[in-house]
């Protein structure tokens, strides 16, 4: 039986047409980051730098493109009840600008996210014990909406709907 490494070591590594046919399979499946298609090329390729003139080729073509990566998951991130912190981490961890979606960042209401969120998870009733105030908070904070945010979404009564 062999091992992975040793499956590894005996599959020819990948040049020119071969190269580019793996990168253009990779992206049929799943969109990827410059960053990310570069590190998963690299694993299989015999040269790096035939990987970064590759993937300039195909971000230039618009096979591959950083900002439909970053709309993305911007949009995920969002279905997921995350805040701005949180999506800017998730793009930090992409290795992606967060510049690339800056607008679509400022354009959601962030408010109104975060109060759905405290109405799906703790109902529409204002806190008034610390505890359970502190409680909502955390929750909040931890999905990464800023305090100010916060503050106004866990204070909000049904009739201001």
């Amino acid at each position: 039986m062999y091992s992975n490494s040793d499956d590894q070591a005996n599959k020819p590594l990948l040049t020119g047409t071969r190269l580019r046919s793996y990168a253009f399979a990779l992206l049929t499946r799943k969109e990827y980051a410059k960053a990310e298609l570069i590190e998963k090329l690299s694993l299989y390729a015999q040269d790096r730098d035939e990987v970064l003139a590759l993937v300039e080729e195909l971000s230039e073509r618009q096979y591959q493109s950083d900002q439909r990566v970053a709309e993305m998951v911007l949009s995920s991130q969002i279905r997921k009840g995350k805040g701005p912190n949180r999506i800017k981490q998730a793009l930090k961890h992409k290795q992606l600008d967060s510049n690339l979606i800056l607008e679509d960042i400022q354009d959601v209401d962030w408010f109104e996210q975060a109060y759905q969120l405290k109405v799906k998870k703790f109902g529409t009733q204002i806190e008034k014990d610390p505890k359970q105030k502190a409680k909502q908070i955390r929750f909040l904070q931890y999905r990464g909406f800023d305090m100010n945010v916060i503050m106004k979404a866990i204070s909000r009564t049904t009739e201001e709907e």
